[in-house]
């Protein structure tokens, strides 16, 4: 299993959005990042990611998991788009903010302090547990 985070503007999509979905889950679409999508097209049935409201927020609110590998995103005829599904699996207890995920040494390398602006992007096993510990959710 790998692990990933998947960032949304919650004005567009939120995690109550997400969780209202159930385990139909929804189509990650919209994603016109090249790195983005190659990192969908990485993706497998199963594995997990953090749900992480941008904007305001700058948080990871929640979980989720890939219910469905990369396919054609429903919301283009562009064939060079594509998108995985995804659906909530828990919400997190405590919300981590990247101004925390920033102040900590183990994660000065996660992606998302190095480069905030990518839409979705891979996290460490390591990075996994530690930002699960942060939000008092199991890894």
């Amino acid at each position: 299993m790998r692990y990933w985070l998947f960032k949304s503007e919650p004005s567009t999509w939120s995690w109550d959005n997400q969780i209202a979905k159930g385990d139909t889950g929804e189509e990650w679409d919209g994603v016109r990042n090249y790195q983005a999508r190659n990192f969908m097209r990485e993706m497998a049935v199963g594995d997990r990611g953090f749900f992480y409201h941008s904007q305001k927020e700058k948080s990871v609110v929640g979980i989720v998991e890939v219910i469905a590998e990369a396919h054609p995103d429903s919301t283009t005829d562009d064939e060079r788009w594509e998108c995985v599904d995804i659906k909530a699996v828990t919400g997190v207890k405590t919300p981590v903010t990247l101004d925390q995920i920033k102040a900590h040494p183990e994660l000065e390398q996660m992606v998302l302090v190095r480069n905030s602006r990518l839409s979705v992007q891979p996290v460490t096993e390591s990075e996994w547990k530690t930002i699960c510990s942060m939000a008092g959710v199991a890894p």
